[in-house]
């Protein structure tokens, strides 16, 4: 609607605009790309491990277009989401969240999560009101991955102290920094599997990309051709941040070969065209 108005009051058509609609140019995943991003990113985080995703219980934060479409890749790839959160509160449904449910609720209704024990008694509500401790309910339940996919700075040192007791062994952020720097540290001195949102959310810009390809070829490619291009990126970024954390003498750790991988692109980049 901006860029429409933009247009009319101008009288011009420049710049790139993403994230379009599809009946002007828009991408087919572009949705569900933050949080398919992630999970592709755990699922090759573990594979470096010698594990799988597979029948792994995972916890999940957020109710977001972010939240939603990882738990439906998690489902996708045989995995178990049990929780979902808003503003108000934690569902923890320990048969695994009901993804039907969850799209009616934030997608059509836009209501609270606390709507979801009408069709499900059996699963727990737990009311941030109602839920005093320092840090958030949804990392207080055992699990085997956590996937941080609500807000900025969510998951504190508390947070983190009590998913590694836990026996968290993977985390994959959907979020932009949903975790401190604290929380971070404990992460990365656990030697955890531990994906920083600066890689693991790259899904949704990288589909940005997917979509200009697209709009330069005057194609618009089916949602599996998507998916499977989304996967290999998830992949390849995944291979550079590991390849340069090991480079640098520290494998586990994927900040350290994001953040180098990162400069050293734009700065050869930078080299190349003559800055010095």
């Amino acid at each position: 609607m901006l860029f429409g108005q933009y247009k009319r009051l101008t009288g011009h058509y420049e710049g790139v605009l993403t994230g379009k609609g599809l009946n002007w140019g828009g991408s087919l995943g572009r949705k569900e790309a933050t949080g398919y991003g992630a999970v592709y990113f755990a699922q090759n985080m573990l594979a470096a491990r010698g594990e799988e995703l597979r029948d792994k219980t995972c916890l999940v934060s957020g109710a977001g277009n972010v939240a939603i479409y990882t738990i439906e890749k998690l489902y996708e790839l045989g995995a178990k989401p049990i929780t979902c959160s808003d503003s108000r509160g934690t569902v923890h449904d320990k048969n695994g969240i009901d993804l039907g449910l969850l799209k009616q609720l934030k997608e059509v209704q836009r209501t609270s999560l606390e709507a979801y024990l009408h069709e499900h008694p059996e699963a727990h509500y737990i009311s941030a009101r109602d839920y005093p401790q320092a840090g958030h309910a949804v990392w207080r339940i055992h699990a085997d991955a956590a996937f941080p996919c609500a807000t900025q700075n969510e998951l504190t040192a508390s947070d983190a102290e009590i998913l590694l007791a836990n026996g968290i062994t993977c985390i994959s952020e959907g979020a932009n920094m949903p975790s401190t720097k604290e929380a971070v540290d404990l992460f990365l001195d656990a030697k955890i599997a531990y994906g920083p949102g600066k890689a693991a959310n790259a899904g949704g810009v990288a589909t940005s990309q997917l979509e200009m390809a697209q709009n330069s070829s005057m194609e618009q490619w089916s949602m599996e051709k998507v998916d499977q291009k989304l996967k290999q990126i998830m992949a390849n970024i995944h291979r550079q941040c590991a390849d340069t954390a090991e480079e640098f003498g520290d494998k586990t750790n994927l900040v350290l070969g994001a953040n180098i991988a990162g400069f050293r692109k734009v700065a050869d980049a930078m080299i190349e065209q003559g800055v010095t």
